[in-house]
């Protein structure tokens, strides 16, 4: 019998739900909660298509609010210090703070070093 599988699923919906929502709370009009609520929807919906498709395996921890290299950062405390992060987990505030700088910087690696 073949089984289907997939490495990952694309994190930002169908619709763009999770760019949008990202946009929205950047510029004020969502709130933290509010997303973290749309991504944890998408995550269940992501994974209730791939169960309705037939999926034998279906993939976790593949889902992102912004990049995975910049959640790797997050998970194992590579934040650089004029972040003013305390060593602790690493909350929403100074993750998107970092996504923010290396985005106008456009280069990941100035960010880390």
């Amino acid at each position: 019998m073949v089984q289907a599988s997939n490495l990952g699923y694309p994190r930002i919906g169908s619709k763009r739900e999770l760019k949008h929502a990202l946009e929205q709370f950047w510029s004020g009009k969502r709130s933290e909660t509010e997303l973290l609520e749309q991504a944890a929807t998408l995550r269940k919906q992501h994974w209730q298509l791939q169960q309705h498709l037939g999926l034998a395996h279906i993939p976790s921890n593949d889902f992102s609010l912004y990049d995975h290299v910049l959640d790797t950062i997050a998970m194992v405390g590579a934040v650089p210090k004029r972040y003013s992060w305390n060593g602790s987990h690493v909350d929403l505030r100074t993750y998107l703070q970092v996504q923010e700088s290396c985005c106008v910087r456009d280069c990941l690696i100035s960010c880390f070093t």
